[in-house]
């Protein structure tokens, strides 16, 4: 399959019509090849490869669903979205472009610890959960 097929998604996708197996087989495939080509010292091959993996639709499924369903879905932040039905995660990989993308400032929360204090802790807009997510699929190898 060419790199035009796999950055877009079909038409008509549903979140629950997905082949997860397909995507998780594409992407260990294309990190498979970025470690390859690193191994070589192919470090432009290896940054494209890059590219084509932050592109690709089956990157961007996978970063989605990392990011909605884990632990902290339900944790919203500093806009007050979260991705909790199929529509919103549809649209949610629609969405994850680097055009025009800037991340949005954190939320931060103050938890208290055991001698009575509190830390802060900053929470990432769902976005930015999944673009980080996204990168790092690209890095992980």
């Amino acid at each position: 399959m060419n790199a035009a097929a796999l950055a877009c998604a079909p038409s008509g996708t549903s979140w629950n019509g997905i082949s997860w197996a397909d995507a998780q087989r594409r992407v260990r495939g294309l990190q498979a090849r970025i470690v390859k080509a690193v191994q070589e010292g192919r470090h432009n091959k290896a940054k494209a490869l890059q590219w084509l993996l932050t592109h690709s639709f089956s990157g961007k499924v996978l970063a989605v669903k990392r990011v909605s369903e884990n632990k902290g879905k339900n944790t919203p932040g500093v806009d007050k979205v979260t991705w909790n039905t199929p529509g919103a995660k549809i649209g949610a990989i629609a969405s994850l472009k680097r055009r025009g993308y800037s991340p949005l400032p954190l939320r931060r929360v103050l938890i208290p610890k055991k001698n009575g204090k509190t830390r802060p802790l900053g929470i990432p807009a769902m976005k930015c959960r999944a673009m980080q997510a996204l990168h790092l699929l690209a890095l992980e190898p």
